[in-house]
């Protein structure tokens, strides 16, 4: 039974979104959905994002959206470091910090700034430990960030069980189709 999942996968500029209301969001939204449902029915207590812009604001903006109907439902933003938004566009941070003032929960897993990407690691290593299932929108086609948490969530599952959920670009192809022909009617 999954208490907690890990959402992630790709930043924003990693898939070309520079804008909220790119087509592309509520694809993302809709796919994130379509894995928190089942989730929510086996019950999910909590969703950790680490806060990126991406994935995982949008993410959140779905676990929001849940909230209004699951009470228990809670979003907890644990960011591997403090002010990792420090170099972020002004839109963005605000983006983000409207996430985090809505957030049940908000810590930051090192407690210093910026130093190495050891952070980034040992946030993905922690995040994976402290979850029982992984989302992650990856396609093994086109690699980018995601593929370190990816990496952290194989490396439990080979000592212990622990549950990875793709979504691939396939599956938000099949989302998009689907909803073409639900707008047709058919």
């Amino acid at each position: 039974m999954a208490k907690v999942a890990v959402i992630s996968g790709y930043k924003a500029y990693e898939l070309g979104v520079y804008k909220q209301n790119h087509p592309a969001v509520k694809y993302i939204k809709k796919a994130v959905l379509k894995q928190l449902a089942p989730l929510l029915e086996e019950g999910l207590e909590w969703v950790v994002i680490s806060g990126q812009p991406g994935v995982e604001l949008w993410a959140a903006e779905v676990v929001f959206e849940l909230q209004q109907t699951n009470l228990e439902l809670k979003l907890s933003v644990l960011i591997p470091f403090l002010n990792q938004e420090e170099k972020w566009i002004d839109t963005t941070k605000e983006w983000y910090e409207s996430i985090l003032a809505q957030a049940d929960h908000v810590d930051s897993i090192s407690k210093r700034q910026y130093e190495s990407p050891m952070q980034l690691k040992a946030a993905n290593q922690f995040l994976v430990q402290k979850s029982d299932v992984l989302v992650l929108l990856y396609d093994h086609e086109r690699e980018g960030s995601p593929r370190f948490i990816l990496e952290a969530a194989k490396a439990r599952q080979t000592r212990e069980d622990y549950d990875i959920r793709l979504i691939s670009f396939n599956d938000l192809q099949m989302i998009v189709e689907e909803e073409e022909l639900s707008k047709n009617d058919f």
